[in-house]
């Protein structure tokens, strides 16, 4: 590799052993140096923390439920150090993440599905461009985007959905802070939000919560 295209200090997260050790060998290939290759999201903050990555690469579903581990981790990391460059490569479009993830300040992201990834060119190109700070989005990542329905949830973050639909199930705020390992101050924020989000003004005459979990079983 030339000294004048340095090599990249990535972070992979990764469930599959047989593609993360091939995503590893990639990156070397590729003249990178992998300084994790994890096989799920916990601790990924204090990981990045101490490890200080060029870039995170990571899947979506991940253990222990395999729905959406990973980008969750990934926007997570981008709270808790938002410096931190973040490539989503995934089979899947987690569209309400996804924005979020987007939505989020700063540049530093990309979204590219496994299947499409045709060189390693490809993915070298695309860790580049999100380390210096770049957007890189899968073609069928936007257009999913797009043409994603805007049902009355469609503003809420993917924290705020997580909230809502425990309080769909009946949960107190002292649950869900428990549940979602936060403070019961923050799961009165989150439902804060949805009330407005949602157009849900204080009245005598109307309940907000149970609005708004007839508006999560609508969707």
């Amino acid at each position: 590799m030339s000294s004048a295209t340095p090599s990249l200090r990535v972070m992979l997260v990764e469930d599959s052993v047989l593609l993360r050790e091939g995503v590893v060998r990639l990156l070397e290939e590729a003249g990178h140096t992998c300084v994790a290759a994890l096989g799920d999201a916990e601790d990924l903050i204090a990981q990045v923390a101490a490890l200080q990555p060029h870039v995170v690469v990571t899947d979506v579903r991940l253990p222990p439920s395999f729905r959406d581990e990973g980008i969750r981790a990934a926007l997570a990391v981008r709270r808790a150090i938002p410096s931190t460059p973040v490539l989503v490569l995934s089979q899947y479009v987690e569209t309400v993440y996804a924005r979020e993830l987007l939505a989020g300040a700063g540049g530093g992201i990309g979204y590219l599905l496994k299947d499409r990834l045709t060189s390693l060119n490809d993915l070298d190109e695309a860790l580049r461009r999100v380390a210096d700070g770049g957007t890189v989005l899968d073609p069928e990542v936007v257009r999913r985007l797009v043409s994603a329905p805007r049902d009355p949830l469609a503003t809420l973050t993917g924290r705020e959905r997580e909230v809502l639909e425990l309080v769909a199930e009946g949960r107190s705020n002292a649950t869900i802070a428990e549940r979602l390992t936060i403070g019961v101050g923050a799961v009165e924020k989150h439902v804060s939000n949805v009330f407005a989000k949602l157009g849900l003004s204080e009245s005598p005459q109307d309940h907000r919560r149970v609005l708004a979990v007839l508006a999560y079983l609508q969707r």
